[in-house]
C-alpha cells in the first residue's frame, strides 16, 4: 500500500533532531533579535526585529534542514530569497528610510546562514557566531570610539601583523634547528606575546588614562614595563604634583610585568610546569609590592595618558622574535659549557627584556635542554633584574624625589625577593 508520508517524518530520532535544531535556531535568533530591537529607539532599526531575526534563523534551520533529507535546491532557492530579502532591506533602510548603514540587513542574512550551521550539526560555530554578531552589534559606540582614536601608524600596524599571522606563519618551516630553534615556534610565541599586549593596549588606550595614572601604570606594564616606566618618571619630573601617581603606577607596571611572564611561561609550557614553580615567589614580589601600593599616600586619580607604540607594531614583534632566537641558542650552549649556572647568567638580560629571558628559559625547559626548576629560577631571576632596571630608568627620567622612593622600595622588594627565591630553589631542588 502507498504511503504518502515519508518515512523519516514517522522516525521519532528525525523527529527529536529536528525540534532540538529548532529550539537552537530560535534561541539565537531571540537573542540577535533582542539587541536589534533594542536599537529602535534610537530609530536605526524600523524593519526588522525579534521576530524577522527568528524566523530567519529558523528558516535557516528548516530549508537546509530539508535540503538534507529531501532535496538540496531547497536550501539554494532560500539562500537566493534571503539574499533578495536583505538587499531590499538595504535599498528601504537606506533610500526610503535615509537611514545610511548595511549592519541591519547583513545581519538578519548571517543569521539566516547561522541557522544552516545549526542543521549540518555545527552547533559550537553557529553558537559562537550568534555571540560574536550580538556583541559587535551591541557595541558599536565602543567600537566607532576605538576606530576613530586609533592612528594611521597603528592601522598599518595592525594590518602588518595580521599579514605575519596568516600569510608568513603557515609558510614557516616547522623544524628544528640547531637543536632548539623551532621558526614555527618561535612565531607563534611572538604572536600570542603581542596579542596579550594588544588586549592591555587596547584596554588602557580607551580607559586607562580616565581612570588615572595608576591604572594606566598598570595596563601599560602588560605592553611594555620599560616603556611605561620611563614615561611615568618623564611625566612626574614635568610635574611635580603627579610624583605620589606615578610612584603607584611604576609599582602596578612592574607587577603586572610579573603576571605577564607567568603568562608567557604558561603559553611557551602549555604543562604549566615552569609557571606553576615561578608562581610562589612571582606572587610574593607581586604581593609584596600590593603592601607597598597600600602603604603609600592617598593619589588623586588625574586623567593623564602614556604614549606607548601599539604592540602589533612589526619592529617589537621582531625584536622579541630575535632575542628569544638568540638566548635560547646561548642559553643552550652556555647550559653545556657550565651547566646551570650558566642559564642562571642569561636572567641579566632582563635589564633588555625579561619576557624574552622567560621565554627561552621556559622553552629549554619544555625542550628537555634544562630542568623545570631551572628555567623557573631563571625566568624569577630574570623579573628581579628588570625590576632593578626600573630604578635605573626612573633615575634617568624623573625627579629625585620619585627616584628616592622608587629605589627605597625596589630594593627591598629584590632583597625579600632574592630571599624567597633562594629558599625556593632550595626547596624545588632537592626536595
Amino acid at each position: 500500500m502507498f504511503d504518502p508520508v515519508p518515512q523519516f517524518f514517522n522516525n521519532m530520532d528525525v523527529n527529536f533532531d529536528f525540534f532540538k535544531k529548532l529550539a537552537l535556531a530560535m534561541l539565537i535568533g531571540i537573542l540577535i533579535g533582542i539587541e536589534r530591537e533594542h536599537r529602535r529607539p534610537e530609530k536605526i532599526e524600523l524593519i526588522a526585529g525579534v521576530r524577522s531575526f527568528t524566523i530567519a534563523c529558523i528558516a535557516g534551520m528548516i530549508s537546509s534542514f530539508i535540503a538534507l533529507k529531501v532535496n538540496p535546491g531547497i536550501l539554494l532557492i532560500s539562500l537566493a530569497f534571503f539574499a533578495i530579502i536583505s538587499a531590499l532591506f538595504i535599498y528601504i533602510k537606506n533610500v526610503v528610510l535615509n537611514a545610511p548603514g548595511i549592519t541591519g540587513p547583513i545581519a538578519l542574512y548571517c543569521t539566516f546562514l547561522l541557522g544552516v550551521l545549526i542543521s549540518y550539526e555545527l552547533f559550537l560555530p553557529a553558537i559562537a557566531g550568534a555571540v560574536i554578531i550580538t556583541l559587535l552589534l551591541a557595541e558599536k559606540q565602543p567600537l566607532h570610539s576605538f576606530a576613530t582614536k586609533l592612528t594611521d601608524d597603528e592601522i598599518l600596524s595592525a594590518v602588518r601583523f595580521l599579514a605575519v599571522v596568516f600569510i608568513l606563519f603557515p609558510l614557516t618551516p616547522d623544524a628544528v634547528y640547531l637543536g632548539v630553534i623551532n621558526p614555527r615556534t618561535i612565531l607563534l610565541i611572538v604572536i600570542f606575546v603581542a596579542t596579550i599586549s594588544f588586549v592591555s593596549f587596547v584596554i588602557m588606550k580607551n580607559m586607562g588614562s580616565k581612570k588615572g595614572i595608576p591604572i594606566s601604570g598598570m595596563l601599560g606594564g602588560l605592553v611594555n614595563s620599560e616603556a611605561t616606566t620611563a614615561a611615568l618618571a618623564a611625566m612626574a619630573k614635568n610635574r611635580h604634583e603627579l610624583i605620589e601617581s606615578s610612584f603607584t603606577g611604576i609599582i602596578l607596571c612592574n607587577s603586572s610585568m610579573l603576571i605577564r611572564n607567568l603568562i608567557i611561561a604558561l603559553i611557551v609550557d602549555p604543562t604549566g610546569k615552569v609557571a606553576f614553580l615561578m608562581a610562589i615567589p612571582q606572587m610574593f614580589i607581586i604581593i609584596y609590592s600590593a603592601g607597598a601600593v597600600l602603604g603609600s599616600k592617598d593619589n588623586e586619580y588625574v586623567s593623564e595618558s602614556i604614549k606607548l607604540q601599539s604592540p602589533f607594531a612589526l619592529s617589537p614583534a621582531i625584536r622579541f622574535a630575535l632575542g628569544f632566537t638568540g638566548l635560547s641558542i646561548v642559553s643552550k650552549y652556555v647550559n653545556l659549557w657550565a651547566g646551570a649556572a650558566g642559564v642562571y647568567a642569561t636572567a641579566l638580560g632582563g635589564f633588555i627584556s625579561s619576557a624574552v629571558v622567560t621565554a627561552s628559559a621556559a622553552a629549554l625547559a619544555v625542550n628537555g635542554d634544562v630542568s623545570y626548576s631551572t628555567g623557573a629560577i631563571t625566568a624569577i631571576l630574570a623579573s628581579l633584574v628588570s625590576t632593578g632596571n626600573k630604578m635605573l630608568l626612573v633615575k634617568w627620567s624623573g625627579p629625585s624625589i620619585l627616584s628616592d622612593l622608587v629605589n627605597k622600595t625596589f630594593t627591598r622588594l629584590i632583597i625579600a625577593g632574592g630571599i624567597v627565591l633562594v629558599i625556593w630553589g632550595v626547596l624545588i631542588t632537592y626536595f
